[in-house]
């Protein structure tokens, strides 16, 4: 199946200049959904994997039906203040802004591999926080999982030493 048929492109938003990837045609469609899921649990399956994070919000979408798919637990990476204490957090760049990102603190286990799941992998600012938030709690980044990568942003530099896997390149 060809993700691409799936995802719609929006000029200048959420400002002008950026070409927003829409998912929610594939969201609307459960074969696509389906098959989005269910790449990420045949590539995965077997791992050696502790939990899957997902980052919000629309890392949630597919974290956790991949979660339940593979049978392990759910971890939130959310927005400031959107967690009961205690929390940790970092602060990180966006493509079109900053952000930070919060996790509790008893979200994991020491020791924990961990999935990163979001939907889109642009200039690698919010995945590289979601990285440096598990690892304040003792966890390791197995692999980083995403829909979408936009190849141009670079990414994947930033991320550097750590597996990623994108269903669908730009």
């Amino acid at each position: 199946m060809d993700l691409k048929n799936w995802i719609r492109d929006i000029p200048d938003y959420p400002q002008p200049g950026i070409l927003f990837r829409d998912l929610t045609p594939l969201w609307k469609s459960p074969e696509a959904f389906n098959y989005t899921v269910d790449s990420f649990a045949e590539r995965f399956g077997g791992s050696t994997i502790d939990a899957v994070a997902g980052i919000e919000s629309r890392g949630f979408m597919f974290g956790v039906p991949l979660a339940l798919k593979l049978d392990l637990p759910f971890v939130p990476l959310r927005k400031e203040n959107k967690l009961p204490p205690e929390v940790i957090g970092v602060d990180f760049e966006l493509e079109y802004g900053t952000g930070r990102m919060e996790m509790r603190v008893d979200a994991l286990e020491q020791g924990d591999s961990v999935l990163v799941v979001d939907d889109l992998l642009a200039t690698g600012g919010t995945a590289e926080a979601a990285a440096k938030l598990i690892e304040q709690v003792g966890g390791q980044v197995l692999a980083m999982a995403f829909v979408v990568e936009l190849d141009a942003l670079n990414g994947r530099d930033v991320l550097e030493g750590h597996e990623i896997h994108s269903l669908v390149t730009y």
